[in-house]
């Protein structure tokens, strides 16, 4: 059964809740422990979206496609490579991606993310899925030239780490086949990417299982699967829409 949890503010109060149709059926607890389903429910268009969920890491993923890391002429690497994203780069849909004070293109990456639901650490793969609660739409917005501008330090979480970079959302969809999922990123109501999850080089299950070799996920944390061909520049005044069937459509403007 897919369910559609989201996370919003109605009257000075921050709630989470389920989607059933145009309203929110209200759960109260802990999304991730066994919420509980009360019998109060509010309709969707009067209440302020917020992040689905409020994580204490998020980890993005470099070179997980094979079409894209073709197109740049790079071999599929030997393990994840992955960067983090700070706290203060979390944007909720309809927010604004602010231009930073820097000079240099910003860029936008689809993205399918993982929802941790379970404390894991050091998890096998056949177990990974196990600790996945759902999925959701994310936007890794980077300044690529910042990335190569020192020789000695490649800059990847200054790059990707400004104040709004981190977009995510509208909701975590639960009970869906990561596998069948594709990513659709307009510009401006151009599409501009359009691709299949199932082009990984590392599965859900393998980042999950990889990833937890390192450090301990926690409840609430994404992990950015990584973005395909087809990633552009913004102008200021873009609207940019990371839409996955199955989850929903993530839309924030450029400014």
């Amino acid at each position: 059964m897919i369910r559609h949890w989201i996370r919003f503010q109605h009257l000075d109060t921050v709630r989470f809740g389920t989607l059933e149709g145009d309203k929110i059926r209200i759960f109260k607890g802990d999304m991730f422990d066994s919420p509980r389903r009360t019998d109060m429910a509010v309709n969707l268009n009067e209440v302020e979206v917020l992040t689905p969920s409020v994580p204490g890491k998020v980890l993005a993923m470099w070179n997980n496609f094979h079409a894209l890391g073709q197109k740049l002429g790079l071999a599929p690497p030997a393990e994840p490579l992955y960067l983090m994203k700070p706290s203060t780069s979390y944007l909720a849909p309809g927010g604004t991606i602010r231009k930073p004070l820097c000079e240099g293109k910003v860029a936008f990456e689809g993205e399918l993310a993982i929802v941790i639901g379970r404390r894991c650490t050091a998890v096998p793969v056949e177990e990974a899925q196990d600790y996945v609660f759902g999925y959701t739409c994310a936007n890794d917005v980077t300044v690529g030239e910042i990335i190569g501008r020192d020789p000695t330090f490649p800059q990847w979480v200054r790059a990707k780490g400004f104040d709004t970079f981190c977009p995510f959302g509208p909701v975590i969809a639960t009970g869906l086949n990561p596998a069948m999922l594709v990513v659709r990123t307009t510009l401006n109501g151009e599409v501009r990417q359009d691709y299949p999850i199932n082009d990984m080089v590392f599965s859900v299950a393998e980042l999950v299982s990889r990833i937890s070799q390192d450090m301990t996920l926690e409840p609430g944390d994404l992990l950015l699967c990584g973005t395909s061909v087809g990633v552009g520049s913004m102008r200021p005044g873009s609207t940019i829409e990371v839409e996955i069937d199955g989850i929903g459509k993530l839309i924030n403007r450029f400014e």
